[in-house]
């Protein structure tokens, strides 16, 4: 008799299994490339894992500490981590710092996020190497005490009051990051990246290009076809009935992008913009949504009440896009495809991320940080008052956490350092799973 089908209930089985069910459905080259990716590093492994953070942390009753009522929900990110800040073009074409990844956005205690970019601060900061463990501990308080300062502050308004974060407002190696992508990145050296001219002198894409490959004559004909929906989920400000403007010039597969996305379908489209600004020629990000990473969590009731407010992937990654960005992507919309929903907004022409690896005097991280901590923090209250119409969100957090702060510091940076720990580990489990099944492989 074997009792090895009862031996299952074990976390190396635990993440093996999640990982594979998890990746199931993509194809064998980009799942390859994927666990490439993640086996470079714990960090890049927590990138990758999303649902594992989520799967671990759902039903946590350490929630329920500083948080786990209704009343501190938010709007989330919903994969919060370092490198899903970015630098990218807001409304006004300033270059700003922020979330600028929406696919996992949802509704949810703000802990959730909290917990997760302070992980990944620990996780970052081990990889890099320049720091020690008081060092980044300290780094997380920082981060801590600038969120619930953020959202403590009654002054600081975030849904009614512009607050965008450029080089006018931010400080150290994040202002001289965002000047330095002002002054290096363009509309015209992102076209020239991308794109290329034909025979005839016509802009097109540069499908000899790595992360770039043709369409079949089916692809481009069902992205014709759901172009129309896309253009009639856009806001206001577009002239989405102007046909010359969204005239689309050629259009390509988009490959190798992102690391917990890798793999999922995603198109890039060129349509003509308007010829006599700065914004001729656009390139429009078309990508597949696929259920945030919170809803294998949910349960039956849960769910049913997810897909009464959201009527599909689409939809809830444009609300969670306009609930947590000040001024959202203007070209942000969507479109059905054959193979499900497709999230539509374009692709800024200063998207850039923060080197981490470049920092290496503590203060310089302390003051990051603390950016990060205030970032969060303000488009939290945004979201909570998007989700709610009040500040109720601010308010419920000061009662949870009032008298509290320095043990609420605490916890954050033993949740922070604990779980990194967890993460190192399963990716030791991870990297046994990779070599023996994966590497050097075709």
């Amino acid at each position: 008799m074997t009792y090895k089908a009862i031996n299952l209930h074990n976390r190396p089985y635990k993440i093996i299994s999640a990982i594979a069910h998890n990746d199931k459905d993509i194809p064998d080259l980009f799942r390859q490339a994927k666990y490439e990716k993640m086996s470079k590093s714990p960090y890049l492994f927590l990138r990758g894992t999303n649902h594992l953070f989520w799967e671990d942390f759902y039903n946590d009753w350490r929630l329920s500490l500083f948080g786990g009522t209704a009343a501190v929900h938010t709007w989330l990110q919903g994969d919060a981590h370092l490198y899903n800040f970015g630098a990218f073009a807001n409304y006004y074409d300033e270059v700003i710092y922020g979330f600028d990844d929406f696919d996992d956005g949802i509704v949810g205690d703000y802990q959730y996020d909290l917990w997760r970019l302070a992980i990944s601060l620990v996780l970052d900061c081990r990889e890099n190497g320049n720091f020690k463990s008081k060092e980044i501990s300290k780094a997380v308080t920082k981060l801590g005490k600038a969120y619930l300062k953020t959202v403590f502050d009654d002054n600081h308004n975030a849904a009614q009051q512009e607050i965008h974060f450029t080089q006018e407002n931010t400080e150290g190696k994040l202002q001289k990051f965002l000047k330095k992508v002002a002054e290096k990145e363009s509309r015209s050296k992102m076209l020239e990246k991308w794109t290329t001219f034909d025979e005839k002198g016509k802009r097109v894409f540069n499908k000899e290009a790595e992360k770039l490959s043709p369409l079949t004559t089916e692809e481009v004909q069902q992205l014709q076809n759901a172009f129309p929906q896309y253009r009639q989920t856009l806001s206001n400000e577009m002239p989405a009935d102007d046909d010359r403007y969204f005239h689309i010039k050629d259009m390509a597969k988009r490959l190798w992008a992102g690391t917990g996305s890798l793999g999922t379908p995603r198109y890039y489209i060129l349509i003509e913009g308007d010829p006599v600004t700065a914004h001729d020629d656009i390139i429009l990000d078309v990508k597949r949504q696929e259920f945030p990473a919170a809803y294998a969590q949910m349960n039956q009731e849960e769910r049913q009440a997810y897909h009464r407010v959201f009527s599909h992937e689409g939809d809830r990654h444009a609300q969670a896009f306009r609930a947590i960005a000040e001024h959202p992507d203007q070209y942000l919309g969507w479109m059905e495809l054959p193979d499900g929903v497709y999230s539509v907004r374009e692709r800024s022409p200063f998207k850039e991320d923060f080197p981490t690896d470049k920092l290496d005097k503590d203060k310089d991280l302390y003051k990051l940080a603390q950016q990060w901590g205030i970032i969060l923090a303000t488009e939290h209250k945004r979201g909570g008052y998007a989700l709610n119409g009040n500040h109720g969100f601010s308010q419920a957090l000061k009662e949870r956490v009032a008298e509290r702060e320095k043990t609420f510091m605490e916890f954050l940076v033993d949740v922070a350092f604990q779980y990194a720990d967890c993460v190192e580990q399963d990716y030791e489990t991870f990297l046994a799973y990779f070599h023996q099944n994966f590497q050097n492989k075709d």
